[in-house]
C-alpha cells in the first residue's frame, strides 16, 4: 500500500533584470567624471586669457598680481552658483546669487572677448568667448548633479516598492496510484468488540450545547486603518507618493514628494506630485481626513 507523497514547491522569486539600473548608474557617474573635466579646463583656458589681458593693460611687470586678477572675475560665478545650489536645496529663489553669477559670466566673456583686440579676425571672437561660456554651463551641470546626490542623500523613511513578484511556498500534496489508505480510526471501530449493553436502566443526560452569539457590528469609524498594507499602483509617482503617508501617518507636502522623486529619479515637477497626490485621495478615500504636517 502506497501513502501519499508530499511534495514541496519551493520559493521561486520573479525578479526584473537588473541590467538598466546598472547602466544608469554607470552613464550618470561617467557624466560627472567629464563634468568635472570640462569645468576645470573650461575654467583654466578662461583665467589664463585674463591674465594674459591683465599682463597687456598695466600688469606686465607684477607677474603675481596679473595671475590673481582674474579671480576677482571668475570666482563671483563660482559663489553664485554655490549660493544657487544651497537655495535650491531649501526649497526657495536667491536672486542676489543669480544676478552675482550673470554679473560674473558676463564680465568674464565681455573681457575674453575684448582681450582680443579690435582688427582681430571674427573666429578670434568666438574662441575667446568658448571658455567662458563652456565653463559657466559645465559649472551649472556639476551643481546640479550635486543637487540630485544630495537630495537623494537627505530623503529618509520613503521606499520605492519592489517590482519582484515572489510566489509563496505551498505544499502540494500529490497522489500515487494505489488504494486509497484506511483510515486507523475506522479500523479500531471495526476491530473493537461492541461494549455490553448495561443491566440496569439507561439514563440519558442532554448535554448542554453553548451557543455563541453573533459578533455585535462594528462601526466603519472604528476600523482600524493599515497603512502598511500592500497597496500597488501601476503609476510609479503615485506608488512612492502612497509610500509617504505610512511613514509619519500625515498628508506628503509639495516640498517632500518633490524631494522624494527626485531621489527616486522621476523628476522633481510640483504639479506632478500634486497630481498624484489627488489620484491616491481618491482611490483611498479615507486618506484625505489625515492632517497635513506642511501645507504644499
Amino acid at each position: 500500500m502506497n501513502a501519499p507523497v508530499r511534495v514541496d514547491v519551493p520559493l521561486t522569486p520573479v525578479k526584473t533584470p537588473s541590467t538598466s539600473a546598472t547602466v544608469d548608474h554607470a552613464i550618470t557617474a561617467l557624466a560627472a567624471v567629464l563634468t568635472v573635466v570640462l569645468t576645470a579646463v573650461a575654467f583654466w583656458l578662461s583665467y589664463e586669457h585674463l591674465q594674459e589681458v591683465a599682463a597687456r593693460h598695466g600688469m606686465a611687470e607684477a607677474v603675481a598680481r596679473s595671475w590673481a586678477w582674474p579671480a576677482t572675475v571668475d570666482l563671483f560665478i563660482v559663489i553664485g552658483e554655490l549660493l544657487i545650489l544651497r537655495a535650491s536645496l531649501a526649497h526657495r529663489i536667491d536672486w542676489w546669487a543669480i544676478a552675482l553669477v550673470t554679473a560674473g559670466d558676463g564680465a568674464s566673456i565681455a573681457l575674453n572677448v575684448a582681450g582680443v583686440g579690435q582688427d582681430a579676425n571674427a573666429l578670434n571672437y568666438v574662441v575667446a568667448a568658448v571658455p567662458p561660456v563652456a565653463a559657466l554651463l559645465a559649472f551649472g551641470a556639476l551643481m546640479r548633479q550635486v543637487h540630485t546626490y544630495l537630495a537623494r542623500r537627505a530623503m529618509t523613511g520613503v521606499t520605492t516598492p519592489q517590482t519582484g513578484v515572489e510566489v509563496p511556498s505551498t505544499p502540494v500534496t500529490v497522489a500515487v496510484d494505489g488504494p486509497p489508505p484506511v483510515s486507523t480510526v475506522s479500523a479500531n471501530l471495526t476491530l473493537s468488540p461492541a461494549p455490553a449493553a448495561p443491566a440496569g436502566p439507561v439514563v440519558i443526560e442532554t448535554v448542554s450545547t453553548p451557543v455563541t452569539p453573533d459578533p455585535a457590528p462594528v462601526a466603519k469609524s472604528s476600523t482600524v486603518v493599515d497603512l502598511c498594507a500592500p497597496v500597488i499602483y501601476s503609476n510609479r509617482v503615485d506608488q512612492l507618493v502612497r509610500a509617504l503617508y505610512g511613514t509619519d501617518f500625515t498628508q506628503p507636502s509639495t516640498a517632500r514628494m518633490t524631494m522624494a522623486m527626485a531621489g527616486a529619479g522621476l523628476g522633481a515637477s510640483e504639479s506632478t506630485a500634486r497630481t498624484a497626490r489627488g489620484r491616491v485621495k481618491a482611490r483611498e478615500q479615507y486618506l484625505a481626513n489625515f492632517p497635513a504636517a506642511i501645507a504644499g
